[in-house]
Parts: structure tokens; C-alpha cells; sequence
């Protein structure tokens, strides 16, 4: 493992961008219930489900046990999304919970279904927190409703063995990209596999992503996102002309599959690579960690500043928890760097710690992912984090159809602005 590296100034000036954009205007009072604490265990709701990232959590509530008790449920990440309103305003909720901060926190928060964290932030054990995280974790009312513990890359993964074999190399551009695509078809290899099936529809986002952040910028991104352009704009539309030079090299089954699957069928070579990110390696197995590589989604015009997906995640805490002391207490453990070091060594360990003073796994995949991170110019989340849950099966209705059916991109632009202004209008 190697010490996190202490200048990450791009990364979290782009997270401070992020996190300003996504935290809407809004009349927010979250915060404690009120209830006094009744003591017991602290329900602790995740959905990280893969095997080695479930494995990681178990270690760190094992870790904890010397200071609390802590009951982790584990629940299917697709059922998790679906579930999470319905554990946010249950009568007996589950305490802390597994998510992401920005837009999506935010919006829970002025439903005043979040926790107020400030203590657990004034704390010493979060006091060396960045900056950019401070600002991503804090509500639209001033109020601190996060706590931050790893953020991982997206980019195009592959196996190393493969490319060998295959006698390819990894593309710069747009265009070599697409030769790369051409050549891996001549040799009967499905070049791109994809993963939008079954309850993963979302995957299909990130191809959304960045291709606006690579055609478009990432401002105009977040704007979008924001309901301050529109998706039949023509903007927009440039995105999905470039996503139709390179849609005849999908799996003609990436919309039938789950991203598990379609990960599973990259490390065996059906197919040869897939944007996706770090958490796909939760899954694999451990033999192929070191065979896994990436590259950057190719640039598509130079003069757009680089921007990279490099999403946070970590935990906030419902607010009618009958447990506040024992949530705030837990709450400063899992913002320690002893706790985020104890989640990585036990995960595949692709993640990178958000404390200043946590080390990583230390891996060349991760030195190459914290490199990739720190060269953008600006940072995406991804495009429920830049939005907001309810957003998110918006896209997956117009990215799914338009695979089906890309010559009906103008209905399907239309149709994904008059869903989107319902979302927004609420």
C-alpha cells in the first residue's frame, strides 16, 4: 500500500465544481429527529453486494465491534436504489446507509430525511478533509449530511492479455478508437461490451456522460443535468452522432445483459473492453486483478477540457434514526483513514481513500487510476450524482431505446426532454 498522495489539486478543485453545481438552490432542514437515543445496534444498510466488496464492509463492522455494535444488512444494489425512499420514511428505518453525496444527498436532505453530520465534521477525525469535499457533502441549507470515505475512476477497462494476444494497442483519439474497434471486428472479437440488461440499465449513462463531457464540456454537462439546456438541444444531438459511428461495435446483446455479465464476458475475452467502473473488480477474480488495465475515454475534440468520472461515495444517516449518538459515533470511525484502509485492503482494492493521510492499495492499476484522475481539469460524478435518482430512469428509457433504434434519436430526444421536465417541475 502507498500513502494518498497529498496534492490532488485538480481532482478536488473539479469536485468543488461538481459539488457546487449539483447542490441546488432549496430550502433545506435536515437534522436530528429529536429522538433521544435508545441505545442497540446500529442498523447499518449497504449495497455493496459484490463478494469482495461485501466481504470488505463485514471486515470493517468487525473493526468497529471494539467500539459499538453494528448490524449490517446487505441488500442487492438494484433493489437498494429502488428501496431507499421507502427505508428513508419507514416508522422503524435502518440507521446509516450507503450512497452518494452531491444532488442525490441533497435531495433527500430537503425532504428533511438526513441527519445533520456537523458534529461528526467537527470532529478531528474529518478536520483534514479537503476543501471540495467539505462543499460536496453539504446540503443546500449549510447543513453537513455526508461523510466521504472513497471515490473510484471510469474508463475503458480491458485485460492485457487479451490486447497481447489480440496484437492491438490502446487508442489516444477518437479515430484510433474507432481503428481499434475496426481491427478487434476483423478478428471475430465483439470490440465493446456494454451491460445496460436486466436492472443495469444505467450503465448506458456513462456512454451519455462522456461523450457530452468530451463533445460538449463539462459545464455544459452539469448544466443539462441541471435543467439549464435541454436534451433536444442540438448540442445534445452532436452527442449521439458520435455515439452512432461507434454503436455497430456494441455486443448486440448490451441492452439484454446485466454489466456483471458484460464484465464477465470482457475478462474472458467475448468481448474485448467496456466502459465501466473500478467496482466491476469487486466481482473478478482475484487471479485477473493484475491483468486488468484501462485507457481514458478517447478525447473527441482537443479543445474541450479533459474531464474524467470520478465518483464519491460513502454514508449518511437517516434522519428518524432512534440512535443518533451511536450513528455519530460510528460516523467518525468510518471517516477515520484506519477505517477506509481496512475497506480497501479487503475489497479488490481499486478504490482510492478520500481521507488525506489513508493509503491505497498501491497497485500499478491504481497508480494509473489516481494519475488519470488528477490529470482532468474537471471531475463528473456520474449522471444520477449530477442529477438526481429520479432523473436517472429517464436516461435509461431514451439511452436503451436509442441502441434499439438510432434513427428515431429526434422522437427519442423529445420524448426525453418532456420526461425530464415532469422530473424537474415536481
Amino acid at each position: 500500500m502507498t500513502h494518498h498522495q497529498p496534492s490532488r489539486r485538480r481532482f478536488l478543485a473539479g469536485l468543488g465544481a461538481a459539488g457546487a453545481a449539483a447542490l441546488l438552490s432549496g430550502c433545506v432542514t435536515s437534522g436530528s429527529s429529536g429522538k433521544s437515543s435508545s441505545g442497540g445496534a446500529v442498523t447499518l444498510q449497504s449495497n455493496l453486494s459484490a463478494p469482495q466488496a461485501k466481504a470488505a464492509m463485514e471486515d470493517l463492522v468487525a473493526a468497529y465491534g471494539k467500539k459499538g455494535e453494528v448490524r449490517l444488512n446487505t441488500v442487492a444494489a438494484e433493489t437498494f436504489r429502488t428501496q431507499l425512499p421507502t427505508y428513508l420514511t419507514s416508522a422503524n428505518p435502518p440507521d446509516v446507509y450507503t450512497w452518494y453525496p452531491g444532488s442525490v444527498a441533497d435531495a433527500y436532505a430537503r425532504k428533511n430525511l438526513l441527519l445533520d453530520l456537523g458534529e461528526v465534521w467537527a470532529s478531528p477525525e474529518l478536520r483534514g478533509y479537503s476543501k471540495a469535499l467539505n462543499t460536496l457533502c453539504t446540503a443546500s441549507s449549510g447543513k453537513k449530511v455526508f461523510v466521504p470515505t472513497t471515490y473510484y475512476w471510469w474508463g475503458m477497462f480491458y485485460r492485457k492479455s487479451n490486447f497481447a494476444k489480440w496484437g492491438v494497442n490502446e487508442p489516444k483519439s477518437w479515430d484510433e478508437f474507432l481503428d481499434l474497434c475496426d481491427k478487434l471486428r476483423s478478428k471475430g472479437v465483439t470490440p465493446v461490451g456494454l451491460g445496460a440488461g436486466g436492472n443495469t440499465a444505467w450503465v448506458a449513462s456513462a456512454w451519455f456522460d462522456y461523450l457530452n463531457i468530451r463533445v460538449n464540456g463539462a459545464a455544459y454537462h452539469r448544466d443539462l443535468l441541471a435543467g439549464r439546456h435541454r436534451f433536444d438541444d442540438p448540442e445534445v444531438r452532436k452527442v449521439f452522432d458520435r455515439w452512432q459511428e461507434v454503436l455497430p461495435y456494441f455486443d448486440p446483446d448490451g441492452t439484454a445483459v446485466a454489466f456483471q455479465d458484460a464484465s464477465t464476458s470482457m475478462l474472458n475475452g467475448r468481448s474485448a473492453m467496456m466502459l465501466i467502473g473500478t467496482f466491476f473488480a469487486d466481482a473478478a477474480p482475484k487471479d485477473a486483478l493484475d491483468d486488468i488495465d484501462f485507457f481514458r475515454f478517447p478525447v473527441v475534440d482537443p479543445k474541450v477540457p479533459l474531464a474524467e468520472e470520478a465518483p464519491t461515495d460513502g454514508y449518511f444517516a437517516g434522519a428518524r434514526t432512534g440512535r443518533r449518538d451511536e450513528v455519530i459515533d460510528l460516523m467518525r470511525f468510518l471517516g477515520t483513514a484506519e477505517a477506509q484502509e481496512i475497506y480497501i485492503k479487503g475489497s479488490s482494492g481499486t478504490v482510492l481513500p478520500c481521507h488525506p493521510d489513508a493509503k491505497d492499495a498501491g497497485t500499478p492499476l491504481v497508480l494509473k487510476g489516481r494519475r488519470h484522475v488528477e490529470e482532468a481539469a474537471e471531475i463528473t460524478q456520474f449522471f444520477n450524482r449530477d442529477s438526481s435518482d429520479a432523473l436517472q430512469p429517464t436516461a435509461d428509457n431514451a439511452l436503451t431505446r436509442f441502441i434499439a433504434e438510432p434513427k428515431s434519436i429526434g422522437s427519442i430526444l423529445t420524448t426525453w426532454q418532456r420526461d425530464a421536465e415532469k422530473i424537474w417541475n415536481a
